[in-house]
């Protein structure tokens, strides 16, 4: 590769974010050493509000940082349509990393130890392909890139494409035009992998707060303490760590919308003040006294029932209904099932362009077996089959029995047999943490026909812990179980 001259590298400017200062410096002088325009920060946080108050072309970021990691950073660049291309740098390189990091829009992924050169190449690289993005002469790469839970945001568009034709999926795209307009609070429920963060940039971006940012907060990821930092920010001193002030998500999103993303993990203890800022649009940063009002529409998902949740105790009752002001539910795969085919295309085709080989085609009787799979992880488990497909594909048509190992048996909530062909760990791939453990623990609930004793003896925990989880999924508690365990 021929390395950039200084006048064709000085254009570009490049975000470095890593909360390792020494680490975040080398890399920054070599940069700047061969031209780039630069600028550094040590935390996600500090990153995503530079890149509201100016553009950047390149974003290298470090995977582990306390608060926002690396792969959280990379989603919210990818929920906010920047544009950016985004550079992985760790010590902790692993496959699942690197396919994460790539799935949701990274360009190129470095461990380190790593050399200047390699470095510059990558950034390189990732410069190249955003002129060729802002010259439109890769539209389709552009769009495929801007494409989460199947639908795709188009060049052009002022609100992400959703693929289907089905009458739910009709009656939903009038529902959110309906409800964007407005600035009342929307509390989106579906199971997982149905698109309910696709739904809400779809809400954000037909409002009239389009032009503000839509920030996000995964509520799962982070600690109780953190989580009250990501959301109302800290004071410097406020607790070991916080060495200096910290915006959080709510003042991040002024004039825009924030997305609680699973709004139901959310510490019991945060309950109250969520609600207040609900109530009053005002709240305080951890260790401050000073009040901050804040404009910003509120946009929650869950995948659970909430009203259940506030009967088990589990979610204040007054939050809920600050949160359900306009409730509105995305449909399971299986409920429009006439959608899977045009789904199925579209994810060939964004494979095509960011595997740059094919095009990928499917055998009449593969395209019949996915039209006929109940998709149990929704539209999830559909992009990510058909990309495993074509990621292992030799040029051939794709065939039914290639796919069929891939498809869960017998009950929707439960993976295919022990005896199956296929690695089991190769259909956990593309989701979450908690999604795998529930279908862990439910799986061999089953096995044991209920017995939860036996059922904890076999996972390796107590059934405390055991009876506590499934409380968690909305399971009535059995007392007998503990009478059996002891």
């Amino acid at each position: 590769m021929t390395r950039k001259s200084k006048n064709d590298t000085e254009r570009y400017r490049v975000l470095i974010v890593d909360d390792h200062a020494s680490a975040r410096e080398s890399v920054a002088d070599v940069l700047r050493h061969a031209g780039y325009d630069v600028g550094a920060c040590a935390s996600a946080i500090e990153g995503l509000a530079k890149l509201n108050q100016r553009p950047v072309d390149v974003v290298v970021t470090d995977l582990q940082m306390p608060g926002m990691d690396g792969l959280e950073f990379i989603r919210e660049m990818e929920r906010r349509r920047l544009g950016v291309q985004v550079l992985m740098i760790t010590a902790h390189a692993s496959v699942a990393s690197a396919v994460e990091a790539m799935r949701h829009g990274a360009f190129d992924y470095l461990e380190k130890p790593f050399d200047a050169l390699k470095l510059e190449q990558s950034v390189s690289r990732a410069c190249d392909r955003r002129r060729l993005m802002q010259q439109g002469s890769s539209a389709a790469a552009t769009a495929s890139e801007r494409t989460i839970g199947g639908a795709i945001a188009g060049e052009g568009s002022a609100s992400p494409i959703m693929i289907g034709k089905s009458q739910v999926m009709q009656e939903l795209r009038s529902r959110i035009a309906q409800i964007a307009v407005t600035d009342e609070t929307v509390l989106i429920c579906g199971e997982s992998g149905t698109g309910k963060e696709l739904v809400a940039q779809s809400i954000h971006a037909q409002s009239r707060r389009v032009a503000g940012p839509l920030v996000s907060l995964n509520c799962p990821v982070l600690a109780a303490q953190l989580t009250e930092s990501e959301l109302f920010g800290h004071k410097r001193g406020a607790f070991t760590g916080a060495d200096a002030d910290r915006a959080g998500r709510f003042e991040l999103a002024r004039g825009g919308s924030i997305l609680l993303d699973e709004v139901t993990e959310i510490d019991p203890s945060l309950q109250a003040k969520l609600l207040r800022v609900l109530q009053e649009r005002t709240f305080e940063r951890v260790g401050s006294s000073e009040t901050i009002s804040v404009d910003v529409r509120v946009l929650a998902t869950t995948n659970r029932d909430l009203r259940a949740e506030v009967a088990a105790g589990r979610f204040r009752e007054d939050l809920y209904f600050r949160l359900a002001v306009v409730p509105l539910t995305v449909p399971p795969l299986r409920e429009r099932g006439e959608d899977v085919l045009a789904l199925v295309d579209y994810f060939l085709d964004q494979a095509h362009h960011r595997l740059e080989r094919g095009p990928f085609e499917l055998e009449t009787l593969a395209r019949e077996l996915l039209a006929d799979y109940e998709w149990p992880g929704n539209v999830r488990e559909l992009q990510n089959i058909v990309t495993r497909a074509c990621v292992l594909n030799n040029g051939e048509p794709i065939r039914a029995d290639e796919l069929r190992p891939w498809l869960r048996e017998g009950r929707k909530d439960q993976f295919i047999s022990s005896d199956a062909t296929t690695d089991s760990t190769d259909l956990l791939v593309g989701m979450k943490l908690d999604d795998v453990e529930r279908h862990l623990i439910e799986t061999t609930l089953a096995r044991f026909e209920g017995h939860r004793a036996k059922t904890a003896a076999a996972l390796g925990i107590g059934i405390r812990t055991l009876s506590g989880k499934l409380r968690s999924y909305g399971y009535p508690p059995r007392e007998k179980d503990f009478a059996r365990a002891g």
